[in-house]
């Protein structure tokens, strides 16, 4: 699989000065953490559940979450894990065409093993589990119960712990459950694919729920969390995880209180004005602006819950040719020794030793998202996504 691999071969080599690469699920996890992206999620009763995966890897996705947790109702639970076993039966026995990454959302450590053991065979699409609420306390059993399940199953399997629970939250109890956190992923640190942050759980411990117009950073107490997360989670000295950005809840908005947040000119110059009004309409400008977010403050990949948010977050994942040019330059093996230059943009100072981490994260990305054409935007990157 390969981010924007749904749309032609042409059209990628327009718009892309790097094409992004191709993965699989046996790829490094260096890689494959990066390149979760838009991780999709889908209730576990669906039906038609093989179907859905097999239609949305077709439009791009290539990582979804089957939930057995907040999506489902607590007596829809067994029917749920059924579901599931024969779904995967049902993806397993298709052509070999390659799903995307797959991962079930489990409520207890003791349906790791049982689901393991009920999928059989089909347990090879299987790429991990999400593990809800995650503490220390409450995290070890369900990456030991993982560590057991990998072993008999012979399979790899990864682990996203979702920080959500309200000891995180309370200012009281935060750094302890940090600190406690720390210690757990560390400890399984081979395991742990990516951190992925639980901002609905967070709101509702105080009653919040954050309008279409605002971003998870507008909301101060969640904007916090975020920040306390990724300072002792989301280093980039060797000691680090990836860490997600949260859920956008919204996809289509009834009425607007405040101005549109997307400028109009980058879809001026490229002809694209009813894509800015369609994206409007969908609640898109928000999300946008959550995403850049997302990566100002070092998230990378975003919860999804809406087939429609994806594109959005991979078409500004993408690498512009003007980050490349910088991280690049930056890591020039004459630069090890440090130094200030100007960026070949002419636009900026590039400081070697600072912004080496900087680069070095640019670069994966590229690796895994691509590098956009010179002169190619994020505006085109969603209108060719759009397209096909």
């Amino acid at each position: 699989m390969r981010h924007f691999g749904h749309i032609a071969p042409e059209v990628r080599q327009r718009l892309f000065h790097q094409e992004p690469c191709a993965f699989t699920a046996d790829s490094p996890a260096r890689l494959l953490s990066a390149a979760l992206g838009a991780t999709l999620y889908s209730p576990a009763t669906r039906p038609r559940l093989a179907d859905d995966i097999v239609r949305q890897a077709a439009n791009g996705v290539v990582s979804m979450v089957l939930c057995l947790e907040d999506s489902i109702a607590d007596t829809d639970v067994p029917a749920g894990e059924e579901n599931l076993v024969r779904q995967f039966a049902d993806l397993d026995s298709r052509a070999p065409a390659e799903p995307p990454l797959l991962f079930i959302r489990v409520r207890t450590p003791e349906q790791i093993p049982d689901l393991v053991r009920r999928l059989g065979p089909s347990v090879r699409l299987l790429s991990g589990f999400v593990l809800p609420k995650f503490t220390a306390e409450r995290g070890i059993p369900f990456l030991e119960a993982l560590t057991l399940a990998e072993a008999a199953s012979g399979r790899r399997l990864f682990a996203m712990p979702v920080l959500e629970s309200p000891e995180l939250l309370y200012r009281e109890s935060r750094m302890d459950t940090l600190e406690g956190i720390s210690r757990a992923v560390d400890k399984y640190r081979d395991r742990v694919l990516a951190l992925r942050l639980g901002v609905t759980d967070f709101c509702s411990s105080y009653g919040l729920r954050r309008a279409p117009d605002m971003t998870a950073y507008d909301v101060q107490i969640v904007a916090s969390v975020i920040g306390d997360v990724v300072n002792m989670l989301g280093r980039a000295d060797g000691t680090g995880f990836t860490v997600t950005g949260p859920v956008w809840e919204y996809f289509r908005v009834p009425e607007r209180m405040f101005k549109p947040q997307l400028r109009q000119s980058p879809f001026l110059q490229v002809r694209a004005v009813e894509l800015r009004e369609k994206l409007i309409e969908h609640a898109m400008d928000g999300l946008l602006r959550e995403i850049s977010l997302d990566q100002a403050n070092g998230l990378l990949g975003k919860t999804c819950i809406h087939p429609s948010h994806v594109l959005p977050v991979h078409a500004l994942s993408v690498v512009s040719h003007e980050e490349f040019s910088d991280a690049q330059d930056i890591l020039r093996p004459e630069r090890g020794g440090g130094g200030v230059l100007r960026s070949a943009y002419t636009n900026k100072m590039n400081e070697v030793k600072p912004h080496r981490a900087w680069a070095e994260r640019t670069l994966l990305r590229a690796e895994v998202f691509g590098v956009a054409g010179e002169d190619v935007g994020f505006v085109e990157l969603l209108a060719a996504g759009i397209h096909g």
